[in-house]
């Protein structure tokens, strides 16, 4: 089964080699293929850390208020709770690994289906779904969530998430883009 997957908007691709079912919950583990100037805003998880390991090219790393500039050979963690985000700021694409401890189903998920909305046309040019529930339910299947005064979002997002499971919408989307 193919478990490499494009997101045409963002132009990037994740390749994922350990899954919560393959480790029993104890990591998530993809391979990300960076497109230049490529990356995801500042937001922090509660209930998984995570690592960047640089393969290929420069990665820069924002934990807190420090900016890593990462070669290949380095790696930073982002612990549960820090502010953090990732950027490819050069114009070449980079490569970096992404272990999630532990494991996170829904990230996955979130990944799965919000590349397959991007091939399907159905994201803005931000990348973020055109359907706004759609959006606020992968936000929360993903654990995210928003630092500071962008918080006050969370409200809103939580309610339309949860609005979305009661239309449905989460299992259709599963049905339709989660491969594995």
């Amino acid at each position: 089964m193919e478990r490499k997957i494009y997101n045409p908007v963002q132009k990037d691709y994740v390749t994922f080699l350990e899954t919560a079912a393959e480790t029993n919950g104890a990591r998530t583990l993809v391979e990300v293929e960076l497109a230049p100037k490529g990356g995801v805003g500042i937001h922090y998880h509660k209930t998984y850390a995570e690592k960047f390991d640089c393969i290929e090219g420069e990665l820069k790393v924002q934990v807190g208020k420090t900016v890593h500039t990462l070669l290949p050979g380095q790696s930073a963690t982002a612990h549960p709770w820090s502010n953090h985000r990732f950027f490819n700021s050069s114009d070449k694409p980079c490569k970096f690994r992404v272990e999630l401890t532990p494991a996170s189903r829904g990230f996955e998920q979130s990944l799965q289906i919000g590349y397959g909305l991007a091939r399907d046309g159905e994201v803005r040019s931000n990348g973020f779904p055109k359907n706004p529930l759609a959006l606020a339910w992968l936000f929360e299947i993903s654990e995210s969530n928003l630092p500071g005064w962008r918080s006050i979002f969370e409200f809103i997002l939580r309610r339309q998430a949860k609005k979305a499971r009661a239309a449905g919408l989460d299992n259709e989307l599963i049905a339709k883009y989660v491969k594995f």
